[in-house]
């Protein structure tokens, strides 16, 4: 029979016995600070499905519906601020509990929050990299661009999506484009869409960190998309101990030596008072 306080007690004695723990997080772990998931904790789509890479590289309107709405909603995650799990899973790192952290959130709150050595696996939303010549710039800087070019769609959204995302009912075939000033490429948020694959050296630097470490700590993710899942299944294929700490399902929990279904700031709260950190 599953006893919550029970297998908190049991993981964070696994933690305790066994530092440091690699840390993989995804969507589940924003969500307390303003930041929409893609799905629910039955790891269904509660939000339309987010931009594919071939349509934003070879499809002009993808692309002006994207900045347009990302006039709207992308404030909302450049304003973001960290929440109290990623500031217990910040003093985890501090205090050796953690080395890595792995995260496929793309917003940057585990630097906010303190944590040092991070892999942002998606890549980092508020950086913009052209597609032609490499060249990169703060995302800031052009989303001021777009909204002195586009006044008419600079306005506040009703709904906010996940990653800087906004709901728009307005159409967007008038939208201007901005181009890379050195060469004239598409410029476009450094993050990894859907349909494009994580860098080869960001995998290997990830398996490296697991091959470091003592065991896997998942936090706020399904697992649903492979990219993250591989690295439960590696941990697992290495014979060590795995531990999930999420609200709902995952693609990993046959594979987890210790699941945890709840709240994940409040279940990382009594981690931190197990392992006698301090506030």
């Amino acid at each position: 029979m599953y006893d919550h306080a029970s297998e908190i007690v049991k993981a964070a004695e696994l933690l305790r016995g066994n530092i440091p723990f690699t840390l993989l997080s995804g969507a589940g772990l924003s969500t307390d600070s303003g930041i929409p998931a893609y799905r629910n904790a039955q790891g269904k789509w509660v939000h339309s499905p987010p931009m594919q890479h071939h349509d934003f590289m070879n499809n002009d309107a993808a692309r002006k519906r994207y900045w347009a709405r990302s006039l709207g909603g992308w404030l909302n995650l450049y304003h973001a601020q960290p929440n109290r799990a990623h500031q217990v899973i910040a003093q985890f790192q501090q205090h050796g509990f953690i080395d890595t952290v792995i995260t496929q959130n793309v917003d940057g709150l585990h630097q906010k929050a303190g944590s040092s050595t991070v892999i942002n696996l998606h890549g980092y939303a508020n950086d913009i990299v052209c597609m032609t010549c490499g060249d990169r710039s703060p995302r800031f800087d052009l989303h001021q661009r777009y909204a002195e070019l586009n006044p008419r769609f600079n306005q506040s959204a009703s709904v906010i999506k996940p990653d800087g995302d906004a709901k728009l009912s307005a159409p967007t075939d008038e939208f201007k484009l901005i181009h890379c000033d050195h060469c004239g490429g598409i410029l476009k948020p450094d993050v990894v869409y859907f349909g494009d694959n994580v860098p080869k050296k960001r995998v290997e630097a990830c398996y490296q960190a697991i091959d470091d470490s003592q065991g896997l700590l998942i936090v706020g993710s399904s697992l649903k998309v492979f990219s993250g899942f591989r690295f439960a299944r590696y941990a697992y294929q290495q014979h060590k101990p795995v531990i999930i700490i999420t609200k709902g399902i995952t693609r990993a929990d046959d594979l987890a030596t210790i699941k945890i279904d709840g709240n994940i700031a409040e279940t990382l709260e009594q981690f931190r008072r197990l392992l006698r950190l301090p506030k």
